[in-house]
């Protein structure tokens, strides 16, 4: 699949500052320590409605965790996939009427340019769920010979009991589980599951729905198993960071990593399980089921998109927070304050901004901390203090570079 055009990446003068994350399996901020390339997997949308701030919230997020490994001098390998097959695709396509490969690849389309606008690092594979079905099976027959699976009415079933770390990545209870396991796409109360905590991994054909001829039969992937399949062919068992928003920490996180363990015995299977926080509106997480959605594509055709970005840096990634149409104004704001500085022939030494701006974002992504610096350099700059003529270029990259921030 398509990904979308790559922003030129201004390289920084110095040394930079090895990244420290939060690991939501380690249930604390760790310091990330990739190889020559760094490896990140960040799950993707379901691609039946437009992006909304939610979905951008998270993008962002593991764009600035690439570009902090950047400055460091790692290569970055990057997936991310496209769920273009699932129930609520294809529920939205029987409510509109529109064909689900249809909508699938309209929505897709619209989240590339959404993507592009903000300047998010694509990733090197943008691979469809669709174009994978046959991977995808033949890893669960692999799971299957190794005895942790079974089939009910055609279904394939992951066995709970057969993932020893399961609960490792969440660190939730059985009973926190089965509440978020019913409102997240399991099920539950199947009946003939062993337990209700076992997933489905291979959904076989029904009536009216597409189906793909595989070694397990005519079907499709389950939610979970399709991610797994794609890390492990593009990035192997290991890589550096999983991501996603916090609603993926359960199920589709724990899940997705007993898979991994199960297929090749390694763990864990991604070194850190790291997740954004949850945008609001109007008191209640921003969702496509809600319909309580601020569009990206909507708010970028009356605002500059680096305004938009700049709404995103303001809160810190693992945080929840709720819009107000107030932010995007503020976000302006500060924007025309920074590239009135930036546009000055001189400012004050920006040596210690670049410093210290490396400095919050290695310290768990401080994004506040971060525009906080260049505030404080802006503010200096536009009152006249400082004759440096090779800062406000500098500070410009500073923002481009780290934040994403383009002046």
């Amino acid at each position: 699949m398509r990904s979308w055009s790559a922003p030129n990446i201004p390289k920084l003068p110095g040394e930079s500052i090895p990244l420290s994350l939060y690991d939501t399996s380690a249930r604390q901020v760790r310091q990330t320590d990739p190889g020559p390339t760094a490896r990140m997997y960040v799950c993707g949308i379901t691609p039946y409605d437009a992006t909304h701030l939610g979905h951008a919230n998270t993008y962002h997020t593991f764009d600035l965790v690439g570009r902090m490994w950047r400055d460091a001098g790692h290569q970055v390998h990057y997936t991310q996939n496209a769920t273009d097959v699932d129930d609520p695709l294809l529920e939205r396509a029987a409510q509109t009427g529109i064909d689900w490969q249809a909508l699938a690849e309209r929505e897709i389309e619209l989240f590339r340019g959404d993507m592009e606008a903000l300047r998010i690092v694509p990733p090197r594979e943008y691979v469809g769920v669709t174009e994978v079905v046959g991977q995808v099976a033949d890893l669960i027959s692999k799971l299957a010979a190794k005895g942790v699976t079974y089939v009910l009415d055609g279904d394939v079933y992951f066995n709970v009991a057969d993932a020893p770390k399961f609960g490792q990545v969440s660190g939730y209870d059985e009973r926190e589980m089965l509440a978020l396991f019913a409102e997240r796409g399991g099920d539950p109360d199947r009946p003939g599951k062993r337990h209700p905590l076992d997933w489905l991994l291979w959904r076989a054909e029904r009536p009216g729905e597409p189906a793909w001829e595989s070694s397990l039969g005519k079907g499709r992937p389950g939610w979970h198993i399709e991610c797994t399949a794609i890390a492990l062919d593009h990035l192997g068992a290991g890589y550096d960071v999983a991501g996603g928003g916090s609603d993926l920490i359960f199920p589709h996180h724990e899940c997705g990593a007993s898979e991994g363990h199960a297929a090749t015995g390694e763990w864990p299977f991604a070194k850190f399980y790291a997740h954004a926080g949850m945008v609001a509106l109007d008191g209640e997480k921003m969702s496509k089921s809600k319909g309580n959605l601020v569009f990206v594509s909507k708010l970028r055709l009356s605002h500059d998109p680096m305004a938009v970005r700049l709404v995103l840096l303001a809160h810190h990634y693992r945080a929840d927070w709720q819009y107000v149409p107030e932010m995007i104004a503020a976000a302006e704001r500060r924007l025309a304050v920074w590239r009135s500085a930036v546009g000055l022939a001189s400012g004050p030494r920006a040596g210690e901004l670049l410093a210290t701006v490396r400095e919050r974002m290695a310290d768990d992504l401080d994004t506040p901390g971060a525009l906080a610096a260049i505030d404080a350099w802006a503010e200096e700059a536009l009152a006249g203090s400082g004759s440096d003529t090779s800062a406000p270029a500098l500070v410009r990259d500073v923002a481009d570079a780290l934040l994403g921030v383009a002046l």
